[in-house]
């Protein structure tokens, strides 16, 4: 999804070079349209309403996977484009993100807003002076600061000390799904033995091998993602993304320390190798399509699936499996740990207070606070409702003391309109606010008998909610490509990714496994990684100031 280091080097000199060819040199106000106009919020001091006057801009999502629905197509932006006039044109990647965002660079035709990752990207941008901050705007449109707060606002500062990137599911409490989704119907034929520990999942996995040759025992999903979520049943308080390609990176007292000999990290590789060479996880693992996973889970074809969100798929293959046979579907299980461990302290998945992605505008948007009051619109209380469960009057009417959605009957008896309205939007929450959406939600549910309530919801409440870790200390520890620290991190994490795949698909035995990792610590350190370790090491310890831990 993210630019290769030597791509992201070039970017500064590269944008700049385009901005000043396309004539972009400064933000909101500068353009003819908006002189001619007069009446901008930013020219007059007062704020933007949404509705007065008709807003469109352009929109690009810097995924190779994105590609984002029409516009005004669906109940949700139909009614935004009705009543808020608002219009936003969609830019695609044609699957190939890096090379169709270096093109509008080069060509010097940015898009009016650039959804994406955190991290060296947004900041190649901000150095070329290519977006606009959003420091003036913060008190005049409040949804953003009231439910971010300012802790994550300054997390979201750049080195200027200006805010220029606007967060995605941001939120000051726990939230995710990551864990162990279990086929029930195959988990009850088996007698719904204990699958509590490592040891008993291997063994659970063999008695399916052995009863269902048609279903694969463990579905770690894409590119063996799943794996790393497995490193977090090693260690307590130890999730995976410590040993992820994201982070490559482990606490030890005050400083950060090579993944390569983490134990935790070299007993997840031991055992799934010995998964893999028991054929008890998929051995395509690495270079299956995500179709494919998502077919297999869908269609019940998995006994465990172990993945950052199994219920995006569990949720679909639940519905389908158990309308065909009341006996069929998934259910969550508490996340396995290593014996020993106490169980209260395995965390498969992680939150931040920072979310999950961002949106940046760039300098060539003609009215950049217009589209910083309709994303701060959007996440705020009546955005949020509307382009999660549709305009008001089909599956809410009205807001309680809280300003909560109040649920109407339809969203509990017409489950398939309302998840399909709910999935038609998937992909335009772009500035998610996760406190309000989950306890709009969770009060909700709270009021249903226990088969109302949805499946999702359950199993959030009951385990996965409580099973994720905080790693807000954790954020921006990556550096800029074009940096020292950048290539090393770039050599490193190639050098990680080869090392894994080798443990897990090639190694003949446990000792294999661990020789493959010290060549490759052995590797990394002479590229340089103890020099990245200490760049983490003092990032890290920035946040923790920051954060008054």
């Amino acid at each position: 999804m993210k630019m290769d280091k030597k791509t992201i080097g070039i970017w500064s000199a590269v944008v700049a070079g385009a901005l000043a060819l396309s004539g972009c040199t400064g933000g909101g106000g500068s353009t003819a349209a908006s002189e001619e106009k007069g009446k901008t919020a930013e020219a007059s001091g007062a704020a933007y309403v949404l509705g007065e006057q008709p807003l469109e801009f352009s929109f690009y999502g810097h995924y190779d996977w994105y590609t984002m629905p029409n516009w005004g197509e669906d109940k949700a932006s139909e009614w935004i484009k009705a009543n808020k006039k608002v219009n936003v044109v969609p830019i695609s990647s044609g699957g190939n993100a890096k090379q169709k965002l270096s093109t509008m660079i080069v060509s010097g035709e940015l898009p009016d807003v650039i959804w994406t990752e955190r991290g060296a990207d947004v900041e190649s941008l901000r150095k070329a002076g290519a977006l606009v901050p959003f420091d003036d705007y913060l008190d005049k449109y409040p949804n953003l600061k009231k439910w971010a707060g300012q802790e994550t606002i300054d997390m979201l500062r750049s080195e200027d000390g200006k805010l220029y990137q606007f967060p995605n599911w941001y939120t000051t409490q726990p939230n995710g799904n990551a864990g162990y989704l279990v086929n029930k119907k195959i988990y009850n034929e088996l007698g719904a033995p204990k699958l509590e520990t490592t040891d008993d999942l291997y063994a659970y996995l063999k008695q399916v091998k052995e009863k269902y040759p048609d279903v694969v025992p463990l579905e770690v999903g894409q590119k063996a993602n799943g794996v790393d979520i497995l490193t977090s049943a090693f260690a307590e308080n130890r999730p995976y993304q410590y040993s992820s390609r994201s982070m490559m990176a482990v606490p030890s007292g005050d400083k950060l320390t090579s993944t390569f000999t983490d134990e935790a990290f070299r007993e997840t590789l031991v055992y799934t190798n010995q998964l893999y060479r028991d054929k008890l996880i998929s051995q395509d693992a690495f270079t299956q399509p995500l179709e494919q996973v998502e077919q297999k889970v869908v269609t019940g074809k998995i006994a465990v699936y172990v993945a950052s969100s199994p219920t995006e798929y569990g949720a679909i293959g639940n519905s389908q499996l158990s309308a065909a046979d009341p006996e069929a579907g998934y259910i969550m299980v508490w996340p396995v740990h290593k014996e020993g461990l106490d169980k209260n302290k395995i965390f498969p998945g992680t939150y931040n207070q920072l979310g999950w992605n961002v949106s940046v505008i760039t300098k060539s948007a003609k009215d950049p606070e217009a589209i910083f009051a309709f994303l701060d619109w959007l996440t705020g209380p009546e955005g949020q409702r509307i382009s999660m469960w549709g305009p008001e009057g089909i599956y809410w009417d009205g807001v309680d003391e809280d300003d909560a959605p109040k649920f109407t009957e339809a969203f509990t008896t017409d489950t398939k309109g309302r998840d399909e309205l709910m999935n038609s939007t998937v992909n335009l929450q772009w500035v998610g606010n996760t406190v309000y959406v989950d306890n709009s939600k969770m009060k909700f549910e709270s009021t249903l008998p226990e088969d109302k309530k949805s499946w999702e919801t359950k199993w959030q409440s009951e385990i996965t909610w409580k099973t994720q870790y905080d790693t807000t200390e954790f954020v921006n520890l990556t550096p800029a490509g074009d940096t020292d620290e950048g290539i090393v991190e770039q050599s490193v994490g190639e050098i990680y990714e080869k090392a894994r795949a080798q443990a897990i698909l090639n190694a003949g035995s446990e000792d294999e496994v661990l020789a493959i990792l010290d060549k490759a610590e052995q590797d990394a350190q002479q590229v340089g990684y103890a020099k990245l370790l200490d760049y983490k090491t003092q990032k890290w310890q920035e946040n923790l100031k920051k954060l008054g831990r």
